[in-house]
């Protein structure tokens, strides 16, 4: 029979009250020790103890299940509680490595929510990049027209892209595609030579200004076919431009931006 004293062992789960809510316990005779189940949670998360016949002298074996945590979790905590249980001195001990548990078990919720989370935030970043996103740009010169224009329309060609270049009394380049193609647009409007300047010189686009930069509507999705030029002559011919494309809210917002 178990030299292990059943009756003190519960006794001192229970003088410790800062365990007693949090806690449901269960102390069962062994034919080689004493089992003291541990549960949390209503069950979601169980220790046990095992105790040789020489407890506290020699200390438990654990054990730790949890529908919460995945195995090698588990497994972790159990490994850190065995340390804990090496390195106290050789007193009852179960009811600090209680308390250990419920720290360890704390700090690999937090971590595993970590880990949802850079998950849930990869998992966004690729539903983003599938997206179809519509972006309004404006330009602040286009005096080489054919090179300008040509090398916008072979970036879309590149990278997917549909679009407008509406020349005017403002210059506006109107995008639909993925959010990461377009951003690549504009990084190449930025850093390559696209136009002339008054001298002649080759010059990049450095005052370019992105106006709009949202998902695509439900109205305007995939309006844009190609890549086209079209040249507008006042705000109100610009208006129809948008009310041809089904993009009449996005003109709107267009307006607003360029009184800023």
């Amino acid at each position: 029979m178990s030299s292990v004293n059943l009756p003190a062992v519960s006794s001192s789960l229970c003088l410790h009250g800062d365990l007693r809510d949090a806690l449901t316990s269960a102390c069962l005779p062994a034919d080689d020790g004493l089992l003291v189940q541990i549960s949390f949670g209503g069950g979601d998360v169980s220790l046990r103890f095992h105790l040789p016949p020489r407890y506290p002298s020699c200390p438990p074996d654990i054990s730790v299940s949890s529908a919460g945590l995945s195995r090698t979790q588990c497994h972790v905590i159990k490994q850190k509680l065995l340390g804990r249980a090496a390195a106290l001195p050789p007193e009852p001990m179960v009811h600090l490595l209680v308390q250990s548990f419920q720290q360890e078990c704390v700090e690999e919720t937090v971590h595993l929510r970590g880990g949802e989370a850079v998950l849930k935030q990869r998992e966004e970043e690729q539903q983003e990049e599938q997206e179809e996103w519509t972006a309004v740009l404006l330009l602040d010169h286009m005096r080489s027209r054919s090179r300008y224009f040509g090398l916008l329309e072979r970036w879309s060609q590149q990278l997917q892209l549909t679009g407008r270049v509406l020349l005017g009394p403002s210059i506006l380049v109107v995008l639909q595609g993925a959010r990461p193609d377009i951003k690549e647009f504009c990084r190449r409007l930025r850093t390559v030579k696209v136009d002339v300047d008054s001298s002649g010189r080759k010059c990049k686009e450095r005052m370019m200004k992105v106006l709009i930069e949202n998902p695509s509507s439900s109205s305007c999705h995939h309006s844009l076919q190609g890549f086209m030029v079209k040249d507008y002559q006042s705000s109100s011919a610009l208006s129809a431009v948008f009310q041809e494309l089904h993009m009449t809210e996005l003109y709107h917002q267009i307006l607003l931006s360029l009184r800023d």
